[in-house]
């Protein structure tokens, strides 16, 4: 019934198997990857016909976790995995940036591809078998697609790069000092496609090094594939890409000069309108026939990259007049919102981004349910999009996957500069507002993050600056490389090359190859270019911070103090009772985890000492010697009971609450009346001795013995 095509590897530490014929017979190409005990099935349709007017190439590519997978029952009312988590959606952008620039140029059928994660063994992440499953279905579905691609993970410790390292290693790498790396690279045998990592001041050469470690890891895991469709790939898909040279021409010779004079403005908005007015003037020659051919959109295209890159390659000419390497005009300033904790405005010629920052307790910590068990962070940064950034009038909704891909590689950007969650016991939020955009919000995002954090007084360990490069490279493999770029270098060219780091090293790299990959050499020139841009932007976000940021008065203080663990019940009480009590009476939030780490906070200064002094009476065991405020809560015949400690009595014996003989306590004392008294000790059965008449009851000083009997006379 069933006809299974199997084939394994040795891959480093893991067994890697693909194996398809047995599940999803109708999909176009089902392969389930399997590395250790982590599955993952991926399926690919694609439509055998091209829906009229198609002008883009329609490819979606979703990935789904299921709890199953790891013998979990998903959280929620309806307990049911619901809208994709934040890792689905960067996983399936992961997965769509490397394979999409591989499919056939004019191919535009629509194209689905969908992940799901069978089994996970919290060992083996499956966002890299999620890769691999996609590749070799792709490849024997009969798609046109010029593949195999293969992905891997590196981590790198102790001067050594790791290959598919677990995920523990990786997770929160912000307190693991042994591991400095997490880089996910994906590329066929002849050349890297995708980078993205989170690294903690990588050197240039260290961060080539690991990519190249990657490309050659994986080079096997392609030959598998390829074995895998030698023997049940399905027959290529009839497909050729159309012909419209002659729509071209036409296209050409009826604007190629006004296209030119269009891009050779250098205001953005400007050249956007007089690119369409060429594109209208362009029309009004073509005949009815041409006007209606679908092509007509990838001829126009065609036409505007052909001047834009050829200019550059050939004359060293951007469109707005840079040198290849020359950043933007750069204004920075902080300090701009007065209820906020830290704010800032990062502008970097026609992109500009408005980055707040607020500090919370650990109760705004974010709460992630995740697979390989569910965690807590207490670093969140949300980027916005909004489409007056670039003068629209478009939709708004919640966050697609480009905000939440922007947000968190500006995320990665800035892990490696904040400090300990013990020197800084606070939740950081970080909101990226983009005003204005024109190339690289995201590296906006990173410089305004940075500034914004220090104007909030957090006290990171140096600034972070971003810039993106790209590449124009043609078919001679002459090339260009251009630094900040804008977004029609982006939306023209063939690389989108993000770099993010410190002036030591750099934080997080992002590479989108739109071409069959680059050499070495191109990516070597490309991260020095970006560390001198890198540099630049750095010294102009200096001129922004003039030294240390006060401390908002707006924001929360948070104090932390440490408690012995057989305590943590006594703090708490019966059913919460204490710890209730304490943040009634003081003001202040409190909370306590297992280790017995208690963070007081409040904005008012009183409540945290109250709170904590608290606390400390609950926790702290009264000193010999040492004098103490007390109440009286009881009289008796031989004394007077003092509470002077939390919720510690003791007794004042008669004959320690004045150097002279009482009659009876109630002589001097009365129930409520404020004192001061000296812990002296505990008797034979443990109980407290305290006295009065050896302290001075208006100024707490202890009264020498000369003095008491000079006083009794």
């Amino acid at each position: 019934m069933f006809k299974e095509t199997k084939k394994s590897m040795q891959w480093g530490e893991e067994t890697l198997t693909l194996e398809t014929g047995k599940i999803a017979r109708q999909a176009d190409g089902s392969v389930i990857a399997t590395l250790g005990e982590t599955s993952v099935m991926a399926n690919v349709t694609f439509a055998k016909e091209q829906k009229p007017g198609m002008d883009f190439f329609p490819l979606t590519v979703h990935y789904q976790e299921k709890y199953y997978a790891a013998g979990k029952v998903p959280g929620g009312f309806f307990k049911r995995e619901a809208r994709p988590s934040e890792k689905e959606t960067l996983t399936a952008r992961l997965i769509d940036r490397p394979i999409r620039p591989l499919f056939v140029p004019g191919f535009k059928n629509e194209t689905l591809v969908m992940c799901t994660v069978l089994s996970h063994d919290l060992v083996n992440d499956p966002d890299i078998v999620a890769m691999i499953a996609t590749s070799a279905a792709l490849t024997i579905s009969g798609a046109p697609f010029r593949g195999p691609i293969a992905g891997c993970r590196v981590g790198f410790s102790d001067g050594e790069y790791i290959l598919n390292p677990e995920i523990d290693d990786m997770h929160n790498l912000r307190n693991n000092p042994d591991q400095r790396l997490d880089l996910v690279v994906a590329g066929t045998k002849d050349a890297v496609m995708m980078v993205e990592s989170e690294a903690y001041e990588l050197s240039e050469e260290e961060m080539l090094g690991a990519v190249a470690f990657a490309h050659e890891q994986i080079q096997p895991v392609c030959d598998l594939i390829i074995s895998l469709a030698e023997d049940c790939a399905k027959e290529p898909f009839n497909f050729s890409p159309p012909d419209y040279s002659d729509l071209y021409a036409a296209v050409k010779a009826a604007g190629e000069d006004d296209m030119r004079a269009a891009f050779a403005i250098r205001d953005k908005q400007e050249r956007t309108h007089a690119i369409s007015a060429a594109r209208e003037a362009i029309k009004s020659k073509l005949s009815e026939e041409q006007l209606e051919d679908g092509n007509l959109g990838s001829a126009f295209k065609k036409l505007e990259s052909s001047v834009l890159r050829g200019d550059v390659v050939k004359n060293g000419n951007r469109i707005d007049g840079r040198r290849l390497d020359e950043i933007r005009d750069i204004v920075c300033e902080t300090g701009l919102l007065p209820r906020t904790h830290g704010s800032a405005l990062f502008t970097r010629g026609e992109t500009q981004g408005l980055v707040v920052t607020t500090l919370g307790t650990g109760d705004d910590e974010q709460f992630i349910d995740a697979l390989h068990g569910n965690f807590k962070s207490n670093f969140l940064l949300h980027y916005n999009f909004p489409p007056y950034s670039v003068g629209e009038a478009g939709r708004v909704g919640p966050p697609g996957r480009r905000e939440i891909g922007h947000g968190k590689l500006a995320w990665r950007a800035l892990q490696a500069v904040l400090p300990a969650a013990t020197d800084f016991p606070y939740t950081i939020r970080l909101v990226s507002e983009i005003t204005e955009s024109n190339g690289s919000s995201s590296m906006a995002s990173v410089c305004g993050g940075s500034l914004s954090m220090m104007d909030a007084g957090v006290p990171l360990k140096t600034s972070v600056a971003g810039v993106a490069m790209g590449l124009v490279l043609e078919d001679d493999g002459s090339f260009a490389i251009l630094s900040d770029i804008l977004g029609d270098e982006d939306h023209l060219g063939d690389m989108d090359f993000k770099v993010a780091g410190t002036s030591e090293g750099i934080t997080s790299l992002q590479m989108d190859i739109k071409v069959a990959g680059i050499t070495p050499e191109i990516m070597k020139q490309a991260l020095e270019q970006a560390k001198a841009g890198r540099m630049h932007i750095l010294g102009e976000m200096d001129k922004a911070l003039s030294g240390a940021a006060d401390f908002s008065i707006h924001a929360p203080r948070i104090e932390t103090m440490q408690v012995p663990t057989d305590k943590i019940r006594e703090v708490i009480g019966s059913g919460g009772k204490v710890i209730r009590e304490i943040v009634e009476v003081s003001g202040a939030k409190v909370d306590i985890n297992d280790e017995g780490i208690i963070k007081i906070a409040s904005p008012n200064a009183d409540s945290i000492k109250k709170a904590y002094d608290m606390i400390y009476s609950i926790v702290a065991e009264p000193e010999v010697g040492q004098v103490y405020d007390g109440k009286v809560v009881k009289i008796v015949d031989f004394g007077a009971f003092v509470n002077f400690f939390g919720k510690r009595d003791g007794l004042v014996h008669v004959s320690q609450i004045e150097n002279r003989r009482l009659n009876h306590p109630s002589d001097v004392l009365k129930e409520g009346q404020d004192v001061k008294v000296k812990l002296l000790g505990f008797d034979d059965r443990g109980k407290v001795r305290l006295s009065m008449k050896v302290v001075d009851q208006e100024t707490g000083a202890e009264v020498t013995p000369e003095k008491a009997e000079k006083d009794d006379e």
